[in-house]
């Protein structure tokens, strides 16, 4: 065990002839004393110190460690987060590539059907066209026979005996 500034005080030796002066021991042991003294405030002081700095140490440790699992969890999730959206991102894009097959689709099927039907109106001009044209050379036959000869003759004659009667 070490000493103590109280046993250094205390501590007394033996006289023996022709000795040490005493008042000489005494003044030395009181120096002695009070430096004792001071190197055990300053150990007690600085060991004081290392426990705060170790206290503070831990503290600091124990915040980097949570920093450091704080980032991994955010690198983490930003990963997941760019997963999903990826995800998400090839939904969409599956979801506008069907919109869009539909949308060609459905323009294919209505451009078909207006083809169709202007076809149908082609026909339908041609039937009507000969139809017309027969109508009118039918009228111009008319015309052209006796029998309109014959109507206006009959036609005239009745004009006739209306006035005459």
């Amino acid at each position: 065990m070490p000493l103590t500034p109280l046993d250094i005080h205390n501590k007394e030796f033996n006289r023996g002839f022709r000795g040490y002066d005493e008042d000489e021991v005494n003044e030395f042991l009181d120096q002695v004393i009070k430096d004792y003294e001071i190197v055990l405030r300053e150990k007690k002081e600085l060991a004081d110190k290392v426990a705060d700095l170790d206290e503070r140490l831990a503290h600091f440790a124990n915040i980097e460690s949570t920093l450091n699992k704080s980032i991994l969890i955010a690198q983490e999730t930003a990963e997941e987060v760019k997963r999903n959206a990826q995800k998400e991102a090839q939904l969409i894009i599956k979801e506008a590539e069907k919109n869009a097959d539909r949308i060609i689709n459905d323009s294919l099927s209505k451009s078909r059907k207006i083809a169709l039907e202007i076809e149908e109106l082609k026909k339908q001009a041609s039937v009507y066209k000969i139809r017309f044209k027969m109508l009118i050379e039918a009228q111009l036959e008319m015309l052209g026979s006796d029998d309109w000869e014959d109507f206006n003759k009959a036609n005239d004659e009745r004009n006739e005996l209306v006035r005459e009667g």
